[in-house]
């Protein structure tokens, strides 16, 4: 087991990353599997190493994340938030760049609760005059 470990949650939507930054040669280990078998989509594959590439860190460290909740897109969200979080804690002097990519901001939107009456948030039952 590595002594020096960075640690950083990630949310998004029900979506919940919680990731780990190892020194190491730059895999990326998402639930026991590599990042690409895992999502399979080139775009969220491409969304979660960002921050690396971003700061220029991609072969420095193996990110080991375990995630669960949500669905594949809010799990990627959750990925790349918690690599972000992961290196400021690493390396506090990347906060301007990770903030103004807008990597540390944690994304609100969260799906509407249902409202009785209606079938989901908004959608209300068919209309029948008689």
């Amino acid at each position: 087991m590595a002594e020096l470990q960075y640690y950083g949650t990630g949310r998004r939507k029900e979506a919940v990353a919680r990731v780990r930054l190892v020194p190491g040669e730059g895999r990326i280990i998402i639930n026991g599997r590599p990042v690409d078998e895992y999502f399979g989509q080139k775009m969220l594959e491409i969304m979660v190493r960002q921050p690396l590439e971003l700061t220029n860190t991609m072969g420095h460290y193996d990110v080991l994340a375990k995630v669960e909740g949500g669905g594949i897109t809010g799990q990627a969200g959750a990925v790349r938030l918690g690599i972000a979080r992961a290196l400021l804690q690493a390396d506090g002097e990347l906060r301007p760049i990770l903030r103004k990519a807008g990597f540390l901001t944690r994304d609100p939107r969260m799906k509407e609760r249902r409202k009785y009456g209606l079938k989901k948030a908004r959608k209300a039952p068919q209309f029948s005059k008689r």
